[in-house]
Order: C-alpha cells, then sequence, then structure tokens
C-alpha cells in the first residue's frame, strides 16, 4: 500500500474502520460523560446516555478544529501516512479499547490511537516518523491533564463547601442535582470536542495523503459531521462496566461533588481543546473524580482501583503502539 495507489473500495473501508473506532470510542468513554450523574441517580442510565450523546454530537458548533490538526500533522509526519499506517493505527488502538472495555479498566482511547499512529509510522520509517513536538506535548498530557481536572475539583469542592456552610445537607443535595445537568452537559460537550476530533485528522490526513485535500491540509465539513455521528452514536451504546468503576469503585460521589468534578474537568478540556491539545478525557475525569474524593479526606479515595487505572494509562501507549506496529507488517505480508 503505497502513497498515492489506495483503490477507492479501500479508501472508503479505512474510512468506515475509523469511524468504527470513533463508535468503539464513544461506547468506551460513556463513562467519562455519565458515571457521576448515574452514581449520583440524578439521571437514569437510559436518559444519561441519551443527554450525553446529543452534547456529544454538536460540540462541533463550539470548538476550532485545534485538535484534529494537531493529530493530522502532529504525530506522525504526513508525507510518511499512507493506507497502511491508517490501518495500523486504527487496528492497534480499536483493539486496545475492546481489551480494556472487556476488562472494566478506564483507559484512554486518545492514547490507544495515538500509540496505534505512532507505532504504525515506526514501523514505516522508524523515529524520523514521529513529529516530536506533537507528540511530547501529548505524552505530557497524561500526567498534566489529571493533575489539572484533580486540582481545579479540589478547589471547586472547597470554594463550593465554604459557600453553602450554613445550608442543609437536603437543600445541597437537591440544588446539586439540578446543576449536575450543566455541569454533565459542559463535560460532554468537552470529550465530543476533543475526542471526536481524533478521528476527524485521522480521516483527513488519510484523504491529504491521496491528494484529496489539494495542497493544504484541513478536515472537510462531511469528515466532522461523520466523527461527531459516530462518537454520538457509540455514547448511545454506553460502557457499563466502566461506568461502575468510576462511578462507584474509585470513591463515593454525592451530587455536589458530581457536579465539581465534571466541571473541573469539562474547563480542562475545554482549555486543552482550545490550544489543540489531545488529551485524554478518561485521564481527566478519573482526576477529578480523585480530586473530590481526596476533598473529603485521602481515606474516601480507594487508591488500589486508582493505582490499577495508573498502570493501564502507562500501558496504553506502547501497547497500542505495538499492536499498530504488528498490524502494519502484517498488512506488508499479504499486500
Amino acid at each position: 500500500m503505497d502513497v498515492m495507489t489506495i483503490a477507492m473500495p479501500a479508501l472508503v473501508g479505512l474510512i468506515a474502520l475509523a469511524l468504527f473506532f470513533d463508535l468503539i470510542n464513544g461506547m468506551h468513554d460513556a463513562a467519562n460523560s455519565i458515571a457521576t450523574v448515574v452514581s449520583t441517580r440524578v439521571l437514569a442510565p437510559r436518559y444519561a446516555v441519551a443527554w450525553a450523546a446529543f452534547f456529544n454530537f454538536i460540540a462541533f458548533l463550539f470548538f476550532g478544529l485545534h485538535v484534529a490538526n494537531t493529530i493530522g500533522t502532529g504525530i506522525v509526519s504526513p508525507k510518511l501516512v499512507d493506507g497502511g499506517v491508517i490501518f495500523g493505527a486504527l487496528v492497534g488502538a480499536t483493539g486496545w479499547n475492546l481489551i480494556t472495555w472487556w476488562l472494566g479498566l478506564p483507559s484512554s482511547s486518545s492514547h490507544a490511537l495515538i500509540g496505534g499512529f505512532a507505532g504504525a509510522g515506526m514501523a514505516k520509517a522508524g523515529t524520523s516518523a514521529i513529529v516530536w513536538n506533537g507528540f511530547g506535548k501529548t505524552a505530557a498530557a497524561i500526567v498534566i491533564s489529571p493533575l489539572v481536572g484533580f486540582l481545579l475539583a479540589l478547589l471547586l469542592v472547597l470554594i463550593v463547601s465554604w459557600i453553602f456552610v450554613r445550608s442543609t445537607p437536603f437543600s445541597v443535595d437537591r440544588r446539586f442535582r439540578q446543576l449536575q445537568f450543566v455541569s454533565a452537559s459542559l463535560y460532554s460537550l468537552g470529550h465530543g470536542g476533543n475526542d471526536a476530533q481524533k478521528t476527524m485528522g485521522i480521516i483527513a490526513v488519510l484523504l491529504y495523503s491521496q491528494g484529496l485535500l489539494g495542497e493544504t491540509f484541513h478536515v472537510p465539513f462531511w469528515v466532522v459531521l461523520a466523527c461527531q455521528a459516530a462518537m454520538g452514536a457509540g455514547t448511545l451504546m454506553g460502557g457499563w462496566r466502566i461506568v461502575k468503576t468510576m462511578g462507584s469503585k474509585i470513591t463515593d460521589l454525592k451530587p455536589m461533588q458530581g457536579f465539581c468534578a465534571e466541571t473541573g474537568g469539562a474547563i480542562t478540556l475545554f482549555m486543552a481543546t482550545y490550544l489543540g491539545i489531545p488529551v485524554s478525557t478518561t485521564h481527566t475525569i478519573t482526576g477529578a473524580i480523585v480530586g473530590v474524593g481526596a476533598a473529603r479526606k485521602a481515606s474516601a479515595v480507594r487508591w488500589g482501583i486508582a493505582g490499577n487505572i495508573v498502570i493501564a494509562w502507562i500501558i496504553t501507549i506502547p501497547a497500542a503502539g505495538l499492536t499498530g506496529a504488528l498490524a502494519y507488517w502484517a498488512l506488508q505480508l499479504v499486500a
């Protein structure tokens, strides 16, 4: 599979595979958007996924395409991208997502895609294939995004606790049950805005490598709509194994804490999307949930569960990268 020689059926198949990854991404990461509102019983699961899916889909109305541009041009050199590299990236990312979904581990779909993309690129051209500036920003976000989510959620809990110090627990609970509709919407917007753009970038760089976008890299509007729709459809399917882990196994959440976690996570995602940094929505909301638990007391966080999640984070990029490289080499053998 050389650049500029992909037959139309193969091109359509790769785009379909990318949209399938986006669908799995939405299903895998549904927990990020709905775990807090489900665990605090603000919304029943079937209504929560519909709520999140809607805001996932309309996210393109609120954000630019900075993240898509980073994925398309800032991870693997666009000059080296061909159908084989895209195939390896998508197989590596989708395979790792399905494994962690089955195990109930909230790993990062974003880093699975980036790992698969980088692994397939290096399988083709070695380390020279990597755009180290963009890859380095993404790798740094593994640490920074959950830390920012943690600190913002912790700060929000302290501020809210001070504001409502004289209120009864019943009145606080009732008010934040209403406010969680707002915070869940904001987080779902952030999730759709950051995560769907990663698949947009993959499809766009594939089209660019085939000369279908002209001389300037850009993301066609039909790609934007297709990726947002696939993300929303995946969210509707729900990722119930991970919802359980995120919503109750890390720490016990009340509506006020759910609001703070979602709001802290949403602010983090909005900033990252504006800066064009493809962060992990999973890392972000997990850090925020740990933050609201730690605000109560350190022992309120089940650190063993949190530790298992961190291990999944650490191995995601190399595991997906290895899978992506193997998929690229396997394709070369049969092509």
